[in-house]
Parts: C-alpha cells; structure tokens; sequence
C-alpha cells in the first residue's frame, strides 16, 4: 500500500511539473512579436505636420491649411457652428481668411502618441488676429487640443480640432 500511495504521489509531482512547465512560456508554439514602439518618430511627424500646417495658415494657403484635416473631422471654434467634415471645414476657414487682419500662429506644447500608434493629442498655445469693424486688428492668445489619427498609409491627420479662448 505505501510503495502504492508512492507511485500515485509521483504520479502528481510528475502532472504537476509538466502543468507548471506548460505554463512558463517555454512550450513549443511560436511567440508572437514584441510590437514596435514607434511613438517617438510618431510625435516627430506630428510636429513636422504641425509646423507645415501653422505655416499654410499663416500664409493664408487654404487647401494646404484644410489638407491636414481628416475627410471626416470636427472643427469646434467658440462661438461658431460646429464644422464637421472637410467641406465645411474650408467653408470655416476660407471665412476667417477673408477677413483683411487674420492672421494665425500654433504650435505644440505637448504630443502623446497612443501605445497602439493610431491615436495621438496635442495641447498647444496658439494666436489668432481678426480686423474688428474699424480695421484694428484685435489678436487673441490661447490654447487648443487637437486629436490626430493615424491615416491607412502612415500620415498623420486631425480628427478634432478644438480651440478655445480661455487665457490662461
């Protein structure tokens, strides 16, 4: 009987050994790849975009300004009608430009990239003139967050844009 309970104790050690091989990872089906972490060359591109994107609005090139809209984002200006889709968003613009003072400066002041690589935010500090009614030039200094998502051929586009006035 005790050589009996032996062997069925060794038994379970045995189960019990391979149990805890199975599970520490050295089996013999293939691992998958470690993913890339591409975040920092994400946020360079985005700061590139960003900066060719502050000057075509500050030159007043409205295709170059509306290209680094995504077809399906929201512009949310305070005070104004939502502007969704691109068309709408040009629309926008083309309205701010025709006023004889704009003018429009933005950079970035923070950009994180997602892990998974498709999303990214940034906050920025931006400056925005219009000619009031007189002609004076009226400038307004502020902040804005803007969303971008990562487009099926690797460029960057925005998908929310949303300034405001608060400043701070």
């Amino acid at each position: 009987m005790t050589h009996l309970r032996l062997c069925a104790f060794g038994v379970c050690l045995l189960s019990a050994a391979m149990a805890l091989a199975s599970c520490s990872g050295t089996t013999s089906t293939p691992s998958q790849p470690a993913a890339v972490d591409n975040r920092a060359a994400d946020e360079a591109a985005i700061r590139a975009a960003d900066a060719a994107w502050s000057k075509a609005a500050g030159e007043k090139d409205l295709a170059r300004t509306v290209s680094y809209y995504a077809d399906t984002a929201v512009l949310m200006v305070g005070g104004s009608p939502l502007a969704s889709g691109k068309d709408a968003i040009q629309k926008a613009f083309a309205d701010m430009m025709a006023n004889p003072g704009f003018a429009l400066s933005f950079a970035p002041t923070k950009v994180e990239v997602s892990k998974a690589g498709d999303l990214a935010y940034e906050i920025g500090d931006y400056s925005i003139t219009f000619s009031d009614k007189k002609g004076k030039p009226q400038t307004t200094k502020a902040k804005y967050v803007v969303v971008w998502g990562k487009q099926p051929d690797g460029t960057w586009k925005v998908l929310v844009d949303s300034p405001n006035t608060t400043t701070d």
